[in-house]
């Protein structure tokens, strides 16, 4: 189920919920609006929308959290390849096919990330992935250096390669997203709630239709948001792949 798919079922949860608040106002008996009546459901109300806005409040610092992990993730491995691209040069003629190699595999990685077509969580899921990084580690593990220069800049690119693999694991997983669906649930059944007692106490009239309208919608969109940082991968709110290309055009220089 996409995103939008997602937001629009809480827009017209949330929004039914007020026009049915408003159908039964002109239902129910007098007595059952009375002053007594709406200031216990202003009492009840109030105490959910608290809960509502505490649990929207942590739904949005734990997207916003994740969104901006994958986004230093990603950064950072950028750099770490700038790096070990630097390193590979100063070994020597040697790594000349490596330098290639890496250039050639991040490449892809980038591609993949950018793609938006249907298969590409299974691309990105695939074990060549892993594989080439591997492959990649194996070679460079199996140079033979010549000089102590030559022996410490392997060991650091060996090094700077095992982050950079550690790195594309972490954004692998967390692109899923961390927010469990049973949340959302009851966070929408509490704005359900909410919009209904708000519907149940207004006045029915276009004004505040289109009031009701208008906050569901906002309601609806926070949600949207929500979902789109938390998987910072996909969707339209996506985190920039800008550093990875300037990375990859520095590559081989």
């Amino acid at each position: 189920m996409t995103h939008v798919v997602i937001a629009l079922i809480a827009f017209l949860c949330i929004f039914c919920s007020a026009l049915l608040g408003l159908y039964l106002r002109g239902r129910l008996p007098e007595h059952h609006l009375s002053e007594d009546s709406t200031s216990a459901i202003k009492l009840a109300t109030g105490l959910i929308a608290t809960i509502a806005a505490l649990v929207l409040g942590l739904l949005i610092s734990s997207a916003k959290g994740t969104f901006d992990t994958v986004k230093g993730e990603l950064v950072h491995n950028a750099a770490s390849i700038v790096r070990l691209d630097r390193l590979l040069s100063e070994y020597g003629p040697p790594t000349q096919e490596l330098r290639g190699t890496l250039k050639r595999d991040y490449a892809w990685w980038v591609d993949l990330l950018a793609s938006s077509d249907a298969f590409r969580s299974a691309r990105l899921d695939n074990p060549e992935i892993s594989s080439r990084m591997e492959e990649f580690r194996r070679k460079l593990a199996d140079l033979s250096p010549a000089t102590p220069a030559q022996n410490e800049i392997q060991a650091r690119a060996l090094q700077i390669s095992d982050e950079i693999y550690e790195a594309r694991l972490r954004a692998l997983l967390e692109r899923q997203g961390s927010i469990a669906m049973p949340l959302l649930v009851v966070l929408v059944s509490w704005l359900a709630i909410i919009f209904g007692a708000f519907g149940l106490l207004a006045p029915r009239n276009r004004t505040i239709v289109v009031a009701f309208f208008l906050c569901a919608l906002s309601a609806s969109g926070a949600i949207l948001l929500i979902l789109e940082m938390d998987t910072p991968l996909n969707g339209v709110i996506s985190v920039s792949l800008g550093p990875m290309r300037e990375a990859l055009s520095q590559l081989g220089n």
